[in-house]
C-alpha cells in the first residue's frame, strides 16, 4: 500500500523535529546526566525534598513549582543577607587597553583593564575581553562572566595577563567568539588579606555573609555585559573554576540572565571545600540540621543548562562522584520543564584542575547553549 503524500509530510516533519531537539543539546549530554555507581552520601548535609509544600501536600504541576521555587529563593536571600539596591549604573573607565593575538585560527582579542562602580561608591576592576570582529560575523556577540579562582594574580590569570594557559579560561573563551568579563574577588580587591577583606564588608553590612558580596559583585558582572552594545542580552553565560565555580553556581541560581553556566571544581557539597569559611557561608552550615543545601540553589537554576565539572579522585579535588546526591536531588524539580534535563556532572578525575579536554566541554557547553536562536 502506498505511504500517502500528508503521512510522508508528518513523517518528514517529526524527524526534522528529533533532528534539530538532538542537535540542540551537546552531544554527550546523556553521559553527563548518567548516575556514578555508588555515589558517596555521608554528610552531605539536610536534603530537603523539593517538591513538598509546607503544607505537606505533593507538588505535581510547574505553577506550583514556581511559588516553592520563590519560597525557597526568600529563604536563601534571607540567611545571605542584604546587599545595597538599586545597583549603581554602569559607567567603565578603561585603565589600560592590549590587543591579544596569536595569528592562528582562534579570534585576535582587545583585553581591557576597566575601573566600575561596584557597591556605591566603591570601585572595582575587572578585564573586559573582545574578540576582534571580521567582516564575515554576526553581532551582536554572547556574553560570559569569567570568574577567577583562589590565586593573588586574581583577574590576571582568568583573563590570560599571566599564569598557566590551563587557567586562562576567560581569554580563551574570547578567542572564541564570547565577549568576556572577568570581575575582580573583594578578597583581593583594596585589601591586604582575606580576612581585611571580611572585616570590611561586615562593617559596611554586619547582616550579610561574606557569598552575599561575591553573588553581588558577580551579579555587577553581568550588569556590565548587558550595558554594552556589542553584547546579546538574551545570550549571557557564567564559568569558574575552584572559588570562581562557587560564584557561578550562586550567581546562575540568583541571576536569571545567566542562561547557561558551568562550575568546574567549585565543591558543591557543603563539606567538599571550606564553605564554612567566613568569606563564604561561615559556621552555621556545619550543623546537621541547617534547613538549606545546595540542592535547593540547583533546582533554582532549572531549567537553563548548569554543568558541574568534578577531578574526584585526583588530587585536590572538591568535585566528583560525591556531588551527585546534590544532583539527584535537584532533578525532580528540573523534570517538571520536561526532557532532557540539561544538568550535568563531568567527572574528568585529573584533580583540581582543567584540562585541555575539560576545557573543551566547558566551551562546546556554552557554545551550544548560548547559541542564537
Amino acid at each position: 500500500m502506498p505511504v500517502r503524500p500528508a503521512l510522508l509530510a508528518i513523517l518528514g516533519l517529526v524527524l526534522f523535529q528529533a533532528a534539530a531537539a538532538l542537535a540542540a543539546d551537546v552531544r554527550w549530554l546523556a553521559d553527563v546526566r548518567q548516575a556514578p555507581t555508588n555515589p558517596p552520601r555521608e554528610k552531605l548535609g539536610k536534603l530537603a525534598p523539593l517538591l513538598v509544600a509546607e503544607t505537606g501536600q505533593p507538588i505535581t504541576t510547574r505553577e506550583d513549582w514556581e511559588l516553592q521555587r520563590q519560597r525557597i529563593r526568600d529563604e536563601w536571600r534571607k540567611f545571605l543577607g542584604p546587599m545595597p539596591e538599586p545597583r549603581p549604573a554602569v559607567k567603565l573607565e578603561v585603565l589600560k587597553t592590549e590587543f591579544v593575538g596569536d595569528g592562528q585560527s582562534a579570534l585576535p582579542v582587545t583585553r581591557q583593564l576597566v575601573r566600575y562602580e561596584g557597591e556605591p561608591g566603591m570601585f572595582v576592576e575587572g578585564y573586559l575581553l573582545t574578540p576582534i570582529a571580521n567582516n564575515n560575523e554576526t553581532l551582536p556577540r554572547p556574553g560570559i562572566v569569567a570568574l577567577h579562582q583562589t590565586t593573588n594574580s586574581s583577574i590576571d590569570e582568568v583573563a590570560g595577563a599571566s599564569g598557566p594557559d590551563s587557567m586562562q579560561i576567560g581569554l580563551k573563551l574570547a578567542k572564541r567568539g564570547f565577549v568576556v568579563f572577568c570581575p575582580r574577588c573583594f578578597l583581593w580587591q583594596s585589601v591586604k588579606d582575606y580576612n581585611e577583606a571580611v572585616a570590611k564588608h561586615r562593617e559596611r553590612h554586619p547582616n550579610s555573609l561574606g557569598m552575599a558580596k561575591m553573588l553581588y559583585d558577580a551579579v555587577r558582572g553581568v550588569d556590565v555585559l548587558v550595558s554594552l552594545p556589542g553584547v546579546d542580552t538574551k545570550r549571557i553565560g557564567a564559568v569558574g573554576h575552584s572559588l570562581g565555580a562557587k560564584e557561578a553556581l550562586y550567581l546562575a541560581a540568583f541571576d536569571a540572565r545567566i542562561k547557561a553556566a558551568v562550575a568546574s571544581e567549585g565543591g558543591t557539597g557543603f563539606r567538599s571545600t571550606n564553605w564554612d569559611a567566613p568569606w563564604y557561608l561561615g559556621p552555621a552550615i556545619r550543623d546537621e540540621n541547617f534547613p538549606l543545601n545546595h540542592h535547593q540553589l540547583l533546582a533554582l537554576i532549572a531549567p537553563r543548562p548548569f554543568l558541574i565539572l568534578g577531578g574526584e579522585t585526583g588530587s585536590g579535588a572538591a568535585d566528583g562522584d560525591r556531588s551527585w546526591p546534590l544532583i539527584e536531588a535537584a532533578l525532580p524539580a528540573w523534570r517538571l520543564y520536561g526532557e532532557p534535563t540539561r544538568l550535568g556532572l563531568l567527572n574528568h578525575r585529573q584533580g583540581h584542575s582543567i584540562s585541555p579536554e575539560s576545557f573543551e566541554r566547558i566551551a562546546e557547553w556554552l557554545e551550544t547553549y548560548l547559541r542564537a536562536d
